[in-house]
């Protein structure tokens, strides 16, 4: 019977999505940010990579522990940090712009620096929204909600039954959205979503048009 208990243990860990990836994205993130020039960080700009690398290591000692809500609550915390950095940003590269505080080639930077930005933390919001995020699509019996229509759950007879996006299908997501503004292979079926994609999608488009607006002032 230990046996048999040891081997249900062994294979729900082998199931079990890793997190690493979504770790992984919240200190990339907050790297970008740090690369950011000062002019473009509110507060010191050692103040959030600070805040960022404490929360991550509080999320792995709880994440090991297994208080899988708390966890979550503090993830949340360190998405929603890296959120507001990031529209913050935004805000203040673009009043720069009728004010010509950047010059070209650190506009360009800032910009790319921020779309990169934009991709990771919304990527890490559909992440960790979707069907209760990684623990709840873990213990899910059967097809998971999803607010996503992926692929691979069109596919008749196909993996629909024991398949779950992990962090790389929402990181492409995520780069599409950002990229062509609207979802390309994967339908959104949740309001919540459609929110966060659309936020997305303006952050991405607002980038965009800063640069045009930048070029065509340089001409």
């Amino acid at each position: 019977m230990t046996n048999a208990s040891t081997r249900r243990r062994e294979a729900a860990a082998a199931d079990r999505e890793a997190r690493w990836p979504g770790f992984l994205a919240i200190f990339a993130a907050a790297i970008l940010h740090y690369a950011l020039p000062g002019r473009l960080i509110l507060g010191p700009d050692w103040l959030l990579i600070g805040v960022i690398v404490l929360l991550l290591i509080a999320i792995i000692i709880s994440y090991r522990r297994g208080n899988h809500d708390l966890t979550r609550v503090l993830t949340f915390v360190a998405n929603g940090a890296l959120t507001m950095g990031l529209i913050g940003s935004l805000a203040l590269l673009a009043w720069g712009i009728p004010h010509h505080k950047d010059p070209p080639s650190v506009l360009l930077r800032s910009a790319a620096l921020l779309w990169v930005t934009n991709v990771l933390v919304f990527a890490l919001w559909y992440w960790k929204l979707d069907a209760g995020g990684p623990y709840g699509r873990d213990s899910a019996e059967g097809p998971i909600k999803s607010a996503f229509l992926f692929p691979q759950f069109l596919e008749p007879g196909g993996p629909a039954k024991n398949w779950s996006p992990n962090f790389v299908d929402y990181l492409f997501f995520a780069f599409t959205t950002s990229t062509a503004f609207s979802p390309t292979d994967t339908a959104v079926l949740s309001r919540w979503a459609k929110g966060c994609m659309m936020l997305q999608a303006i952050i991405s488009l607002t980038l965009v048009a800063v640069l045009a607006a930048r070029a065509i002032n340089v001409l």
